[in-house]
């Protein structure tokens, strides 16, 4: 996996949060499952911000199971309390077997009842074993969503392969930036490569790559402090300083230099 806080706009405010990754023979349908848990004094809010993969999750906590589809902005959660959450980020070879249309779940999610993946999963988080960092918990989770992706979810047709070998080019190559780079690669036809993007993930083709070189340009401006933002705006294929500013204050709602300093201070205000 690449940068592991890409995602997380202000990793230095995740609670306990750990990404663990499928077991083999479920890499086709499942990228990573993904545990936060927190235990905040009373009156203490923790805010946390992520630029959304270009992807669907299945999330189970104690609330139930829901389908969250593909975010169009930052997604911004206040945690309280004490909680936890078990999320599944779907390969988009596994979103038509959950979901006909994911396309009507942008920005937005569904509940879902899944027991056999509900019940077993918060048995396990919610253990009262003798486990002091919760190691053994979360590994009984995800050997409990393992056996239910393997059960429920049925290998996936090529077509759905295919649909995730377009994920796996975006993420590779960041000089990937334009609908027809891909479709040659893959040899397929840009309407081709638009209808097995909008049935498995329910974007545009386009809107997935614009995606990840986000995800990649803020990783650089809050990792890289010495890197000047027209460097990053050039490298990521964007025309120029201005049009990376304009896109980051579409979808995030601040300027480059706004994030970058409420980066370097972890406050995110």
């Amino acid at each position: 996996m690449q940068q592991q806080w890409r995602g997380p706009l202000y990793p230095a405010r995740l609670p306990s949060f750990h990404r663990v990754p499928p077991p083999a023979l479920l890499a086709d349908r499942i990228r990573w499952f993904w545990i936060p848990e927190w235990d905040l004094a009373p009156g203490r809010t923790s805010r946390q911000e992520v630029l959304p993969f270009p992807a669907l999750n299945l999330v189970v906590e104690p609330a139930g199971t829901r389908l969250y589809g593909p975010a169009t902005r930052r997604s911004v959660r206040d945690l309280q309390g004490t909680g936890w959450a078990f999320g599944l980020l779907l390969r988009p070879a596994a979103v038509p077997l959950l979901c006909a249309d994911p396309g009507a779940l942008k920005d937005a999610s569904t509940a879902l009842e899944r027991p056999g993946l509900r019940m077993p999963v918060t048995a396990a988080m919610e253990s009262k074993a003798n486990d002091d960092d919760g190691g053994a918990r979360r590994a009984a989770a995800v050997a409990a969503a393992s056996a239910w992706v393997e059960a429920a979810l049925p290998k996936p047709p090529p077509e759905s392969l295919l649909a995730n070998r377009f994920e796996d080019l975006i993420e590779a190559d960041p000089s990937l930036t334009r609908v027809d780079q891909a479709a040659d690669l893959l040899g397929v036809s840009v309407r081709s490569l638009q209808r097995i993007a909008r049935k498995h993930v329910g974007l545009p083709p386009l809107a997935m790559i614009r995606r990840y070189r986000l995800q990649e340009a803020a990783d650089r401006l809050r990792t890289d402090p010495d890197l000047g933002i027209a460097d990053v705006a050039a490298e990521l294929g964007y025309a120029d300083h201005a049009h990376l500013t304009d896109v980051f204050r579409e979808v995030l709602g601040f300027t480059p230099s706004e994030y970058r300093r409420s980066a370097e201070r972890g406050d995110g205000k």
